[in-house]
């Protein structure tokens, strides 16, 4: 890898991402002769919330935690993080599994809802007040936040001393729907005056009237992620806890949930930074609003960094995977350069892509000295990079499809395509001459004239005289129609989210751009998802697999053909 890859993917002092991943160490630590762990099966989980569709950032997460299980034989969990019913579905449950399952990874008989544990939450919540380490709260969300303290003030809470029976009680009442919202909470009794403001006696339950996408209308009382999640992984006898570095000051109140509650074991929470990426947002909230006020056509447009979007658009799973493993895993947070990003999947589809020529905006080539009504075969090569991808027969008449730019009247200097007198190589067929062109009443050229050498059949030059040019063509006597769909950055700005802006106002207007009545061979006609081309020329394209169908065929283009990223 060269130094700049090597930077941008979160590696230093050329180090490898392998050797920069202090997880993978910890883990190491942990289950060697004398660890926390010893003689026991690493066992991690994926919990992510289903009120969205995952994203490029949650892919780094979920590769760290299905891969640092796979890496030391142990498991992964897929739990849904579903202990707040705002927003989420099984719309979300049902994409997040279809999308892990698309990048390789399983969790077998190991799936489960953090509302699963409700009841067992709830005991254990019972269990803290008992002890007299949780306590019922009347303040407002107001007062919470203006009783809050700085860090020279301790919090307060006038009913950090209620007596054990009556929060009991009202604990109870709460979870039967006696009160109205914000009237209550329950808090963990820990430290006011800590410089931690997460363990000043933090919220462990809410009351929320509002129904569950799983548990229906059965509890009016939900508990809060830092109280909830500890315990969760606890029970699934999960041994570490890898999560995000805005945890970090967390994890005191997540080990302090485990230490005071009689729950069968004991992880350890693990943080690493999350992945940016610039020209672009991963906000669900933010990309919500974009499929909502109809910014997007959806969850999965191609421009979207969700995985079912990078999907749609031609991304492939072993170029994400290599993405996510190569930025490496780090405690500092840093923007990846989208274009590393393209640079992955334009390496792996140049390896496996097959070769198709297709034409964008067509003009016709008519043969002037070409037999009209013979055809021939040329046997193309369907992929250089792989000796075992074969040929491919395609037609050639007099009649062919070409882009409109490979043709000038005027060329300037060192235009060496389809000029009057010019010769190119009509890509594997023959070498033409131009001879002029056709032009309707405005003026717009339609047809361009050329004769062909017989002589130079397969390209070649028997008297041995150079042609520049090379372009590439469509049989217009036996080709298929097509729309294609150019794709660019969502936002215009690298930054979208930098201060004071409004993401919206970054938005790109150039970000899509379709094309109609485009011309491919006819081995294209069946082509179907998720079957990726390189176009020659032209970039990688994808068959849409939303919008094309027989008779309709739909191509988005996945990544240009010219790398943009800097290599050195």
């Amino acid at each position: 890898m060269s130094e700049e890859i090597k930077i941008a993917a979160g590696g230093t002092d050329g180090e490898s991402g392998e050797s920069q991943n202090f997880i993978h160490q910890f883990i190491q630590e942990d289950i060697s002769e004398g660890g926390r762990f010893a003689g026991m099966q690493v066992h991690t989980r994926f919990p992510p919330e289903p009120n969205g569709y995952l994203h490029i950032g949650h892919c780094k997460a979920l590769i760290i935690d299905f891969g640092s299980a796979e890496k030391f034989g142990g498991i992964c969990n897929l739990r849904m993080d579903d202990t707040n019913p705002s927003k989420e579905d099984n719309e979300f449950v049902e994409a997040i599994q279809e999308d892990i399952h698309w990048l390789g990874f399983d969790w077998d008989d190991r799936f489960f809802f953090g509302s699963d544990y409700f009841e067992k939450d709830y005991e254990y919540a019972v269990e803290l007040i008992k002890k007299g380490l949780a306590y019922v709260c009347e303040l407002t969300p107001e007062q919470f936040r203006e009783y809050r303290g700085d860090v020279n003030t301790p919090a307060v809470s006038p009913w950090r001393d209620r007596p054990v029976e009556e929060s009991l009680d009202l604990f109870a009442r709460m979870r039967a729907g006696e009160f109205p919202e914000g009237k209550y909470t329950l808090r963990a009794k820990i430290d006011l005056a800590s410089g931690n403001f997460n363990m000043r006696d933090p919220v462990l339950y809410r009351i929320r009237y509002i129904e569950h996408h799983r548990q229906g209308t059965k509890w009016c009382i939900f508990p809060m992620y830092d109280f909830a999640h500890p315990i969760q992984d606890a029970l699934e006898g999960i041994t570490h806890s890898l999560c995000s570095l805005e945890f970090e000051d967390h994890r005191p109140l997540y080990d302090w949930v485990i230490a005071n509650c009689p729950v069968p074991s004991h992880p350890r929470q693990i943080e690493f930074a999350r992945l940016g990426i610039n020209y672009t947002v991963m906000s669900k909230r933010k990309l919500r609003r974009l499929v909502e006020e109809g910014y997007v056509s959806g969850w999965d447009d191609p421009r979207m960094p969700t995985l079912c979007g990078l999907r749609r658009r031609g991304y492939t799973p072993a170029s994400i995977r290599n993405f996510c493993e190569r930025i490496g895993v780090s405690k500092v947070a840093s923007t990846v350069d989208y274009s590393f990003l393209e640079h992955c999947l334009r390496e792996d589809l140049n390896l496996h892509a097959q070769r198709a020529m297709a034409v964008l905006h067509p003009v016709k080539l008519r043969i002037t000295n070409y037999p009209e009504g013979q055809s021939e075969t040329f046997a193309v090569e369907n992929n250089p990079e792989d000796e075992n991808a074969g040929t491919r027969d395609v037609t050639f008449s007099n009649e062919l499809w070409i882009e409109a730019d490979d043709f000038m009247e005027e060329p300037p200097k060192k235009y060496n395509r389809l000029f009057p007198g010019n010769e190119v190589r009509i890509k594997g067929a023959y070498i033409v001459r131009c001879t002029g062109c056709v032009k309707d009443v405005d003026g717009n050229v339609t047809e361009v004239l050329c004769e062909y050498d017989p002589e130079t059949r397969g390209g070649n030059t028997p008297d041995g005289r150079k042609v520049r040019g090379t372009i590439h063509w469509v049989d217009a006597h036996n080709c298929a129609d097509a729309e294609v769909r150019l794709y660019d950055n969502l936002f215009a700005d690298a930054d979208p989210e930098g201060d004071g802006k409004d993401y919206l106002e970054c938005l790109n207007p150039d970000s899509l751009s379709v094309l109609t009545g485009c011309k491919v061979e006819r081995m294209l006609a069946g082509a179907e998802a998720p079957a990726a081309f390189q176009f020659l020329r032209l970039g990688y394209f994808a068959v849409d697999n939303k919008d094309s169908a027989p008779g309709h065929l739909v191509f988005n283009r996945a990544v240009a053909l010219k790398d943009s990223f800097k290599k050195a």
